[in-house]
């Protein structure tokens, strides 16, 4: 008889809602550092192709492999793209420092020898210059330089620009032309090449950098079929235009992360947490999970405790219903990448409580005719009204499960499901547990029963909602049309 992939709660990490995803880097491929983390409450980690290749990656997917074995907690491998990397070219005399109000050439390289500035900056990614005009706005260096086009001195080619502000200019910086439509795809031949050898090695998800349009997840997708798989494509959210095409974008994309890094570019600074606040909205209606991203702790790459303004950012984005908080540095270089973790975990024991306190009940949906949201909320209520220890959903899809997260209820939530790569999407989702269910028996609704029966988290005489789906005689698809309260 088959059984189950049962879950492991541990002490760490058993009232945690909220996902930690960890980039992993020098500071934690230890595959004890790794399995610390994951019983804190690390679900997903994050392997950056910015920095290194898949054979590089490799090894390291087995060394999670064995912790997921060790553990008996499903984790999900996520490979992060390069994209195109928008970069100026050498600087003549680099490090130069720049005056406020300074005039500089930016061009194509082979207009250096312009005399309308003694500083040139190159830029071998023509396309960047397309429709460049005068007023329009360009940063440099992570946003430190930033200057204004005052004059275009040859269309498509060649601008003069003005400083607004001194700092230092290096060459092969980053470079961003903030609200600007890039001609430029989301996906390189690189990212291409390291798709289909990141899926060779046992990639659970993708992460696509500088999303512009739903044609870019489009794109992806079509490249992921063609290696004869399916695997979650989280829209990285970097640019103004992503921002604008929010809705679009969620209709294709699997979850999504607001790369606070890069739209703090284009985006003013004091913009910024509302466009994460109504980013993490629109995820929450469209049942899609939403990664908040970029110096959630930064300050313990070197510290062993965070600021506080630091601890408030990473609750405010918990209180705001994010479904994953990503480190970045702080687990990937940083000296204290297990502790990060733990501040991240500590964070949630005060901030989810509260959050399901202000809440007072699982989210009422909108008036709008939607029978799986209906369902889901009807789940959630009755969960709350018999004091259940859980909902356990069974779903093919996931989409049950997706459901019953966005209402946010109270209770954990046991996600079932035959197929191992849905189990692992499961994993951004808030407050779910994957749970991967054998084919037999037939029935969804006995497969919940027997695994509420032999999970030993679930005390005798306590209840729990099961949600599934029985087929019917006039019934096309099978989709969730029951709710029970079932006692152990």
């Amino acid at each position: 008889m088959e059984s189950f992939n049962q879950p492991t709660n541990t002490n760490g990490d058993m009232h945690m809602r909220t996902k930690i995803v960890a980039t992993l880097g020098p500071a934690s491929m230890d595959q004890n550092v790794m399995k610390e983390m994951v019983q804190l409450g690390v679900r997903v980690f994050r392997l950056n192709f910015s920095h290194a290749d898949a054979e590089y990656f490799g090894p390291v997917i087995q060394k999670i492999r064995q912790v997921e074995k060790d553990t008996g907690i499903p984790l999900t491998v996520m490979g992060d793209l390069c994209g195109p990397k928008i970069r100026i070219g050498e600087v003549k005399g680099s490090p130069l420092q720049i005056r406020k109000g300074a005039y500089v050439c930016l061009g194509s390289p082979a207009m250096s020898g312009t005399t309308e500035s003694d500083i040139f900056i190159s830029l071998d990614a023509l396309e960047l210059l397309e429709g460049l005009e005068a007023d329009m706005p360009v940063s440099l260096s992570d946003g430190m330089l930033q200057f204004k086009v005052v004059k275009v001195i040859e269309r498509d080619r060649l601008v003069l620009m003005e400083a607004l502000n001194g700092g230092i200019l290096t060459s092969n910086k980053g470079i961003a032309f903030p609200g600007k439509t890039l001609k430029l795809a989301a996906m390189t031949d690189k990212d291409r090449r390291d798709l289909h050898q990141g899926l060779d090695i046992g990639i659970d998800a993708v992460a696509l950098s500088f999303v512009q349009s739903k044609e870019d997840i489009e794109d992806i997708k079509a490249e992921i079929a063609r290696h004869g798989t399916w695997i979650p494509v989280v829209a990285k959210v970097e640019r103004k235009n992503a921002v604008e095409k929010l809705e679009s974008i969620l209709e294709v994309a699997d979850a999504i992360m607001v790369a606070r890094g890069d739209l703090g570019l284009e985006c003013s600074p004091a913009e910024l947490p509302i466009i994460q606040k109504k980013i993490l909205r629109a995820c929450r209606h469209a049942q899609k999970p939403a990664i908040v991203a970029t110096q959630m702790l930064l300050s313990m790459v070197k510290n062993p405790i965070p600021t506080r303004a630091e601890s408030t950012d990473v609750s405010n984005a918990m209180i705001d219903g994010a479904d994953c908080v990503m480190l970045s540095e702080e687990t990937a270089i940083g000296s204290y990448p297990v502790e990060a973790v733990r501040f991240i975990n500590e964070i949630a024991q005060y901030s989810e409580p509260y959050y399901l306190e202000r809440l007072g009940g699982p989210y009422v949906p909108k008036a709008e005719k939607n029978p799986p949201k209906f369902i889901a909320y009807s789940a959630c209520l009755m969960a709350d009204n018999a004091d259940s220890a859980a909902i356990v959903c069974h779903s093919t899809t996931g989409a049950t499960a997706r459901y019953i997260s966005s209402r946010r209820p109270a209770q954990p939530i046991y996600a079932m499901t035959t197929d191992a790569r849905i189990m692992r999407w499961m994993n951004f989702f808030w407050a779910i547990t994957p749970v991967e269910s054998p084919l037999e028996p037939r029935s969804h609704q006995k497969r919940a029963e027997k695994f509420v029966q032999e999970y030993a988290g679930f005390r005798p005489g306590e209840n729990v909602i099961i949600a599934s789906g029985q087929a019917t005689p006039g019934m096309g698809t099978v989709m969730t049309n029951e709710i029970k309260v079932y006692y152990k």
